[in-house]
């Protein structure tokens, strides 16, 4: 064999070896969002134990997440079960907002609308009283953060922690904050509303006439 072939020889290995560690890269799953990192994805933090949330909890003083109501609830809410954040118990989601008129407000700490509009949407269950449930869930797996929050804003509404998003993933709502999704008494999903409200004039005036509730 000639020189020049030796070092033909020589590069193809190279390149063939190249290539192949490059293919192995590819193939391998990313630790953040790849396949074998699907149960990264978490409801809470580590760091956010009972003991961590008790301060936190009793700053924000939230209503209690709602019992269950009469039926059972939207069906892409079946089997989801989340930690109502005032007191760390277990809510079955569709169970809590079945027999009721419901407007659950999907929001996170680090979303400057919804910060804007929590306010909103407490004013606005002020003035609806019993005839309709406000139900905030908190899209981020900070819930320390999320209890901060509410606690500086002076929002003490009923609020799920949610950081792997099931609730929007079950009913389909488009991939941004704040959004809210108004459900009939009966359980089926009357709007979805990916959109911010500065008042509660604006909520009722989107929120009521879906469910047929006074303005």
């Amino acid at each position: 064999m000639t020189t020049t072939a030796r070092w033909t020889v020589v590069v193809l290995v190279v390149f063939l070896g190249l290539g192949f560690a490059f293919w192995r890269e590819l193939d391998t799953p990313d630790p953040v969002t790849g396949p074998a990192s699907a149960d990264v994805a978490r409801d809470h933090r580590d760091a956010d134990t009972p003991q961590a949330l008790a301060g936190p909890r009793a700053d924000a003083a939230l209503t209690p997440c709602p019992a269950p109501g009469t039926g059972g609830g939207p069906a892409p809410l079946s089997g989801i079960t989340l930690e109502c954040a005032g007191d760390g118990s277990p809510v079955d989601v569709a169970r809590a907002v079945a027999g009721r008129a419901t407007v659950l407000n999907l929001w996170a700490y680090w979303c400057g609308p919804c910060a804007d509009e929590l306010p909103a949407m407490a004013e606005y269950q002020r003035r609806m009283g019993s005839a309709v449930s406000v139900l905030t869930v908190h899209q981020d797996e900070n819930e320390t953060a999320a209890l901060l929050r509410l606690a500086e804003l002076g929002v003490h509404l009923p609020t799920l922690q949610d950081g792997r998003r099931l609730v929007a993933a079950a009913l389909r709502v488009p991939n941004v904050m704040p959004a809210t999704v108004v459900l009939r008494a009966d359980g089926s999903v009357a709007e979805i509303l990916p959109r911010s409200f500065a008042t509660a004039d604006e909520v009722a005036e989107a929120v009521n006439p879906r469910i047929g509730a006074p303005g």
